[in-house]
């Protein structure tokens, strides 16, 4: 075929079961560039890779695009809701803890990265683990308003180092199961999902053969999302119950220094 008056030739081909697309792409540009560079290949005569490797391209550049305005979504949310700025930024650190958890996941497990059902999960999980970390900081909020009222202490005026690492113990006391469960029941619920748990619920009612397996078309399209979500949420849940009350403490610390430093009054709502 010619384009532009320019001879072309394409090349198409279908991949092995047990091969992954960008593994096989990889070892082929190395070897088009081993040619290249040896002269095998005529100065005249250019190559690119396309098809599946351009829409993956196009279908990431997208996907990203989305993650950060989901991201930014969420985070004007709940600076509305917090009428703060600190408190958002330590919640929004979840999400940098699940994508963590999400790419250990994959590696662990050995599984690939499918561009989109992949980064689908990742974008679900931004609006999910952010949540634990709300009630955390949120109920942790209500325990120093209640202490800074029994104290008698004006809105300028902080706890001190010791009520406020109480405050932040009792919360996370008090949180520890409903974070938990939480976590625990969308786990849960999305294994079958993952693993692509099937019955065929005609045949239970009429024969009463539930003809249950496991996989399934739809356990390559589901899967990698699922996995993606369980492996983000687990992770990110018992590490919120870890680092984020101790960055809201070094915060706190942080703002009384800032504060004392410049002479200036603490705003509860900073």
């Amino acid at each position: 075929i010619r384009k532009n008056q320019i001879p072309l030739v394409s090349i198409t081909s279908n991949l092995t079961e047990g091969y992954n697309a960008n593994n096989v792409v990889k070892i082929l540009k190395e070897k088009m560039e081993k040619y290249q560079s040896a002269g095998s290949i005529p100065e005249f005569v250019s190559y690119r890779f396309s098809g599946q490797q351009d829409n993956q391209a196009k279908e990431m550049a997208f996907l990203s695009n989305a993650l950060l305005v989901a991201v930014f979504l969420v985070l004007l949310i709940i600076v509305a809701q917090f009428n703060s700025y600190s408190a958002p930024g330590v919640i929004m650190f979840s999400i940098v803890l699940s994508l963590i958890g999400v790419f250990l996941g994959l590696v662990i497990s050995q599984q690939s990265f499918v561009i989109i059902m992949t980064m689908i999960g990742i974008i679900s999980l931004a609006g999910v683990v952010v949540n634990n970390a709300i009630v955390l900081i949120d109920y942790t909020n209500l325990l120093q308003k209640k202490r800074r009222e029994e104290l008698g202490l004006k809105e300028d005026e902080p706890l001190s180092n010791d009520e406020f690492i109480l405050a932040t113990i009792q919360a996370g006391k008090t949180r520890l199961r409903p974070v938990l469960l939480t976590a625990i029941t969308t786990v849960l619920g999305l294994v079958p999902l993952a693993i692509g748990f099937n019955i065929d619920f005609f045949t239970l009612f009429s024969s009463y053969d539930p003809n249950i397996f496991i996989g399934g078309d739809n356990n390559l399209f589901f899967g990698p999302m699922s996995w993606a979500i369980i492996y983000g949420l687990s992770f990110a849940t018992f590490l919120t119950l870890v680092i984020i009350p101790a960055l809201y403490l070094l915060l706190f610390k942080f703002k009384i220094w800032i504060f004392g430093k410049f002479n200036l009054k603490v705003k509860s709502n900073f």
